[in-house]
């Protein structure tokens, strides 16, 4: 007699399978959306378009309209401008006037935007960093700095040259500004950090040296701006996301989840002065980022052949990077981390800047195995895509059209 067929669970198997299918050919999902293919420039969009009314600021940023006084600094540039501007001034005023009064006494202001906890018994031509309770100071300051620069960008460049490859529908000018934005910072930061790991005994992705004369706790300043500086972006991110000053995608929980683990992973490293396994797994990510936010921008203004070819090679990209070399650091975590470290490190003390006890291990390995989890989530994406994309069996599909323009149009799709 024949086995009995459990048809419950195959219809999970079947459901889980149909929830990636779906999200692939999800419009509003982070990754997928924006590949999908666009409708042509001028055709006329299966929705229509919102008509809010005018806003007493003159049209420049409607969505923003109702946003809280005290999150203004967030979304208008002008003014997270003059919060960066009033430290600076504050900071001159200082040099100018206090040698004056009390020479030689150190300048308060100088904690928000520049490097704290220098240490004394540093080399001048080698100078080196500790960890400073001032780091929280310099981290709200460049909170601000990033709102400003993605505003800034959003208003003066990402959306004239929306418009001028074609784009007119709101929310698909905000989503090319959004990776306009991720293209330029990810490029600059995968540049920076690649530089700072050249200065490192880690470079390319020797992972001995993550615990090699551990603790690194005298960083040098590059490491320490670069680290800090990261720490910052994400956690602006994180603001933007969680106080809704973008428009969430269906994907928004993942999105969140994704900010949260990485913000623990920086964090922790930070702490117990694990910068320079931080400093390769910034460069991991970084780095396809960059070919990512590109892609998408291409889709965006409808380079159709380009699109291909550099979705091509990021796919070869994030692969080396989000998968090997995470996978390389993952194994040098739980394979090399005990050998390598010093006896005298595998205690928690504060004032000698150790702190490997024997569960610090699992605390270093599961967010970046967590980030790993969402990667091959992403994969699993990517690669239908890919598919796709070679196929062109979809290219002439408009579904895309009304992506992000809320639940209505994709009711539609």
């Amino acid at each position: 007699m024949p086995p009995k067929l459990d048809l419950s669970k195959a219809r999970k198997r079947a459901g889980s399978f149909k929830i990636l299918t779906n999200t692939v050919d999800d419009p509003n999902h982070h990754l997928t959306g924006p590949f999908l293919p666009q409708t042509p420039f001028g055709s006329q969009s299966s929705t229509p378009r919102s008509t809010s009314p005018a806003t007493p600021n003159g049209g420049r940023f409607p969505k923003y309209s109702t946003v809280s006084p005290w999150l203004r600094w967030a979304v208008h540039p002008a003014s997270s401008l003059k919060l960066l501007l009033i430290p600076i001034i504050c900071y001159l005023n200082w040099e100018l006037l206090a040698p004056y009064v009390e020479p030689g006494l150190s300048n308060p202001f100088s904690h928000l935007f520049l490097l704290s906890g220098y240490v004394p018994t540093s080399s001048p031509d080698d100078p080196r960093y500790a960890k400073s309770y001032y780091d929280l100071l310099f981290l709200a300051y460049y909170i601000v700095f990033w709102s400003c620069i993605r505003q800034s960008l959003a208003l003066y460049v990402s959306n004239p040259l929306a418009k001028y490859f074609g784009l007119k529908r709101e929310a698909k000018i905000d989503r090319f500004g959004e990776q306009f934005y991720a293209m330029v910072y990810f490029a600059f930061f995968g540049a920076w950090g690649y530089r700072v790991m050249t200065q490192l005994p880690t470079f390319w992705y020797k992972t001995e040296y993550f615990w090699i004369d551990y603790p690194h706790w005298d960083l040098k300043p590059g490491l320490k701006r670069y680290y800090l500086m990261q720490f910052s972006y994400w956690c602006q991110q994180l603001v933007v996301l969680l106080l809704g000053l973008e428009k969430p995608r269906k994907d928004y929980w993942e999105l969140v989840a994704h900010h949260f683990v990485t913000l623990w992973l920086v964090g922790w490293s930070y702490l117990v002065n694990l910068t320079f396994i931080g400093n390769a797994v910034y460069m991991s990510m970084d780095i396809p980022d960059t070919f990512l936010a590109f892609s998408k921008l291409l889709n965006y203004i409808q380079w159709e052949r380009a699109k291909v070819v550099s979705f091509i090679i990021f796919f070869a990209i994030w692969t080396y990077f989000r998968h090997y070399l995470n996978i390389c650091i993952l194994w040098s975590v739980w394979t090399e981390m005990q050998p390598l470290i010093p006896e005298w490190t595998r205690k928690w003390q504060w004032d000698e800047g150790v702190y490997l006890v024997p569960w610090m291990r699992y605390q270093v390995f599961i967010p970046i195995l967590l980030l790993q989890f969402i990667n091959l989530f992403w994969y699993f994406l990517m690669v239908r895509i890919l598919i796709r994309a070679i196929t062109a069996s979809q290219v002439d599909d408009d579904r895309s059209d009304d992506e992000d323009d809320g639940a209505e149009d994709t009711k539609e799709d």
